[in-house]
């Protein structure tokens, strides 16, 4: 895609690359200085396309090159190519990002990283294995959202269901809730190694993921001796303020 004509009153330009070695940047509102060398590091990859011959980019009011994507872990990018230093945090995101820029090098050492190794190795196959595990993900923050009108907290029950004999007492243990037993979300049963404690701690990483604040807790259903208490159960409580 050209860009305007410098020239051409009335019309939008965008810096000329043969001007200046540094280059403003705005990746989707956040704004990066850096230099032609910089961005060109890598041959192949998108950014080193972008900056090299004609700019492909066009410009915002302040004259600034434009790219429209989030421009939140573009700080880590920028990191890589000049000291290839690799992220110590959001290395998931990072990695995404550097797939989209195609910068093979940082991809291949993110990759290398416990952080990406654990992700995609461990817990990755562990969740593919949870009978919809990302649809109860969903529908638990949509309830907690229903449920957060005039209220600083939001509290979610939970049955996980280690194997096929907790689910064969299901309907009892839901029988014992003294709450919506609508509401209640199911996770399990599943044939792997991770315990409950793991899959708690799955699923708080992942509501947490989205921007919300969560904390687990047991749910006691002790309703009198008359009742069985079942230890299936857990709160999984969103802080909204």
């Amino acid at each position: 895609m050209s860009l305007p004509d410098y020239k051409s009153p009335g019309k939008q330009s965008s810096p000329a690359l043969s001007h200046s070695p540094i280059v403003q940047l705005n990746i989707g509102g956040h704004f990066f200085t850096t230099t032609l060398s910089t961005l060109r590091k890598h041959p192949g990859s998108k950014l080193e396309d972008l900056f090299s011959g004609q700019p492909k980019l066009r410009s915002d009011a302040e004259g600034r090159y434009f790219i429209d994507r989030d421009g939140t872990h573009f700080g880590a990018i920028l990191e890589f190519l000049r000291t290839e230093r690799l992220p110590t945090e959001n290395v998931l995101q990072v990695h995404s990002e550097a797939v989209h820029y195609n910068i093979k090098p940082l991809v291949k050492q993110l990759e290398e990283t416990p952080q990406f190794f654990g992700e995609a190795v461990g817990r990755q196959p562990f969740l593919s294995r949870l009978p919809n595990y990302k649809e109860n993900i969903e529908v638990l923050i949509r309830i907690a959202r229903a449920e957060a009108i005039a209220a600083r907290h939001s509290t979610i029950i939970i049955c996980v269901l280690r194997t096929e004999e907790d689910a064969s007492v299901y309907g009892d243990a839901i029988n014992s809730l003294d709450a919506d037993k609508e509401s209640v979300v199911t996770f399990g049963p599943w044939k792997a190694v991770p315990t409950v404690a793991d899959l708690l701690d799955c699923v708080r990483m992942d509501v947490e993921a989205q921007g919300y604040r969560v904390s687990v807790q047991p749910h006691s259903t002790n309703r009198g001796v008359l009742y069985k208490s079942y230890d299936c159960f857990y709160k999984l409580t969103f802080t909204w303020w």
